[in-house]
């Protein structure tokens, strides 16, 4: 549709500000059982024009309701009690999170429709399957996948809203925070239920600037000093975390992790249904989340692949949802971004590329690294590549099938293989942090099981007859590669997971004609 066209050539920075901005005219309310939604609607909207709203389950029904006006909120808060309990002492926090009960529920009769239900999960792999089977090609089996799997308008307004309650907090001691969303749930390629990442920034004013320049003295706040800005970022989250725990309604098993990398607060939301990760702004990461972004919304079959092929990884146990030695979800789509440069022609611009179309506001040097890249879509050229998404995801399995990584690492600045700077099974260079490798974890053991599970996919998908496999009802294409191997798949040559037998893998090399059966031994560096 022409709104989600116009939507989608928004600069990233633009979404961000429109999303935040309507959170922050939004309410979340517990409904009650016996739920009439005219009714409700229609008390509602006595407290201001409602722009959009919907209904969701999470112990019970919920209603996320965005007014037009922010003073709405407060007209609705000014008639809402403090919750009578007699077991209880409340903590007289008052948020927008509501429970809305009938005053007297016999009168009431319920919708005779029951309420549209926005679903915040996605199907399991086992469900999605069957309708994969069911399609015509494996195109349209990844935009199937695409589509069952990434976050919808509902929940991504949720995932806004959860991080303008947690500023609501911030503000209390910081008054021009804001909190923000960064990764998965901003950088078009995160599934429903996915984690959300949220940042405090302190740094949003650069508007009275200017004023500064007027009148005689030089004036600044005094502040507390302290010896580092890690230290700082320990105790703002340290208090931040506690209020939350003492505090908040709904947040849960908070934990804080101060002493990590980067120290996070990590909590359960129960009201919105989230896990959430609270850090202090890390510029770094909010420009690998916009660099996505550029990407996702550049051209539909990048955003298909890589929901396809992070299906592929859970599936296979090539990643996992704790952390450790395995390929994490963001190296996996640096891996098909850089795929996706290297096509010809490429499908997606290098970073340089996207550097030499920047202009003034898009440059951007944080600590030392110049992190500047174009903002405004329109300025990339689209690509001239034709391929369909049926090659591209066999050519992604021959490509990492065939991949010398015991000497090249990838570099998505310049599109292409450089020579490893050190000896890391998988070096995958951070786009931004030059000096630094986003694959630093991973072992040597995972990259051997990542390669035998990329060269059994090409072989499942190089030998298959589609038109033999639809007849006996058997999985094709991408349903074939998302049967764990060894696992009532008949496609399957042995189980790639207990150590590889040597007649394995040269009958994998015969059908990649690859020319001896050291090659798998060698291209992981053994």
């Amino acid at each position: 549709s022409d709104a989600e066209v116009s939507a989608r050539r928004k600069t990233f920075t633009e979404v961000q500000t429109e999303r935040l901005e309507q959170a922050d005219r939004s309410v979340l309310i517990k409904c009650p059982s016996k739920l009439n939604e005219k009714k409700l609607l229609q008390y509602l909207s006595s407290h201001g024009k409602i722009d959009s709203y919907f209904f969701f389950e999470n112990r019970g029904i919920n209603a996320l309701i965005e007014f037009s006006d922010k003073s709405s909120v407060a007209s609705l808060q000014a008639v809402t009690g403090i919750p009578r309990t007699a077991e209880h002492h409340v903590v007289p926090y008052k948020s927008r999170l509501f429970t809305f009960t009938l005053k007297n529920p016999g009168s009431q009769t319920a919708d005779e429709r029951p309420v549209n239900l926005s679903p915040q999960s996605h199907i399991p792999v086992n469900e999605l399957i069957p309708k994969l089977c069911r399609a015509d090609s494996i195109s349209s089996q990844m935009y199937i996948l695409l589509n069952e799997y990434q976050l919808t308008e509902e929940n991504i307004k949720l995932r806004y809203l959860a991080c303008s309650l947690v500023r609501d907090f911030a503000r209390a001691y910081f008054p021009d925070s804001t909190v923000k969303p960064f990764g998965s749930s901003v950088n078009t390629f995160g599934k429903l239920g996915c984690d959300v990442d949220m940042f405090l920034d302190f740094r949003d004013i650069p508007k009275h600037a200017t004023k500064m320049k007027k009148g005689p003295f030089e004036m600044e706040y005094q502040m507390k000093r302290l010896p580092s800005e890690r230290l700082a970022t320990q105790k703002i989250l340290s208090v931040i975390g506690d209020c939350l725990d003492n505090f908040g309604p709904g947040y849960s098993s908070v934990q804080k992790i101060l002493n990590a990398r980067c120290p996070l607060v990590k909590f359960s939301h129960q009201p919105t249904g989230f896990q959430c990760d609270l850090s202090v702004s890390n510029s770094i990461a909010i420009k690998c989340s916009e660099l996505l972004y550029i990407y996702g919304c550049l051209d539909p079959r990048v955003r298909a692949l890589v929901f396809s092929l992070r299906c592929w990884a859970r599936v296979h146990g090539l990643t996992n949802s704790v952390p450790g030695t395995w390929i994490t979800n963001f190296s996996l789509t640096m891996m098909i971004m850089f795929f996706l440069q290297k096509r010809s022609p490429p499908i997606i611009p290098t970073l340089d590329q996207l550097k030499d179309l920047a202009d003034e506001k898009d440059k951007h040097v944080i600590g030392g690294f110049d992190c500047s890249f174009v903002s405004d879509l329109s300025k990339i050229k689209p690509t001239k590549n034709t391929e369909t998404l049926d090659e591209l995801l066999c050519d992604f399995f021959q490509f990492f099938g065939n991949f010398d990584f015991r000497k090249n690492s990838l570099n998505l600045r310049k599109g292409k293989e450089v020579n490893k700077p050190e000896s890391s099974p998988l070096y995958i260079w951070n786009p931004f942090e030059q000096d630094l490798n986003i694959s630093k974890n991973v072992n040597q053991p995972q990259l051997e099981k990542f390669v035998a599970v990329v060269r059994e996919s090409a072989w499942i998908l190089q030998k298959e007859d589609k038109t033999q496999q639809m007849i006996n009802k058997e999985p094709w294409g991408l349903a074939a590669v998302l049967i764990p191997f060894g696992k009532s798949n008949p496609n399957t040559i042995k189980s790639r997971t207990k150590g590889i037998g040597s007649e394995t893998i040269k009958s994998l090399l015969d059908s990649l004609k690859l020319s001896d059966a050291n090659n798998l031994q060698k291209a992981v560096g053994k």
